[in-house]
C-alpha cells in the first residue's frame, strides 16, 4: 500500500488547523513546517498528533519536503479541509496496485506519471464557489517546487472529491 506524507505551512493558524489536520485521516503521516507562530500554532498541531518542524527563514517552503518519512506528499493549506469524497478516493487510490484511469480512460502513467490535482471549493460571501483543480499530490522523487505548493501541472490526474478552502477560522 502507498503511504503519504500530508504537509502544511503555518504561520499563526491556531485558530483554523484544528479542522486541517483534523480532515487527514488518509495520511500516514501529517508533517506541519511552522514558520514562527508566536500564537498556539504548534501546540494545536502536536495535539492533532502532527510532526512539527521549524521553518528555516531564507529556506525554498518546498525543500521541506525532505523532512517527509514518504515518497509522496499531498501539499495543503491550514485553512483547508478535506471532503468525504476526497479522503475516500485518496483511501482507494493507496490501495490500488497501479495507477487509475482518468475521465477519458487512459493510464494515469500516461500523463505526467507522478502527479495528481484535487478540485477545490471556496467559501465565499455568497456561498461556496467551485475552483479550477490543483495539483496536490506529488511523488517527491519526480518532482521540485519551491513553494508550499507545488505548481500546477496539466497532466496531473483529477482525484475524486474536493478539497474545501474556508475564509473563516
Amino acid at each position: 500500500m502507498r503511504q503519504i506524507t500530508a504537509i502544511l505551512h503555518t504561520h499563526n493558524d491556531a485558530q483554523r488547523i484544528g479542522r486541517a489536520l483534523e480532515s487527514l485521516r488518509a495520511f500516514a503521516e501529517v508533517l506541519v513546517i511552522d514558520h514562527a507562530s508566536t500564537d498556539g500554532t504548534v501546540k494545536v498541531a502536536r495535539h492533532h498528533g502532527a510532526t512539527v518542524k521549524e521553518g528555516v527563514p531564507g529556506v525554498a517552503p518546498g525543500v521541506h519536503v525532505s523532512d517527509a518519512h514518504h515518497d509522496w506528499i499531498f501539499c495543503m493549506l491550514p485553512n483547508e479541509s478535506i471532503s468525504e469524497s476526497l479522503e475516500a478516493s485518496l483511501f482507494e487510490w493507496k490501495e490500488l496496485e497501479k495507477e487509475p484511469l482518468d475521465q477519458a480512460g487512459k493510464d494515469a502513467r500516461a500523463a505526467l506519471n507522478e502527479s495528481f490535482s484535487v478540485g477545490v471549493r471556496e467559501e465565499t460571501e455568497n456561498g461556496w464557489k467551485t475552483l479550477a483543480p490543483e495539483t496536490r499530490l506529488v511523488n517527491r522523487k519526480q518532482i521540485n517546487w519551491s513553494g508550499a505548493l507545488p505548481p500546477n501541472l496539466e497532466a496531473s490526474i483529477v482525484l475524486a472529491g474536493y478539497l474545501l478552502r474556508f475564509s473563516k477560522p
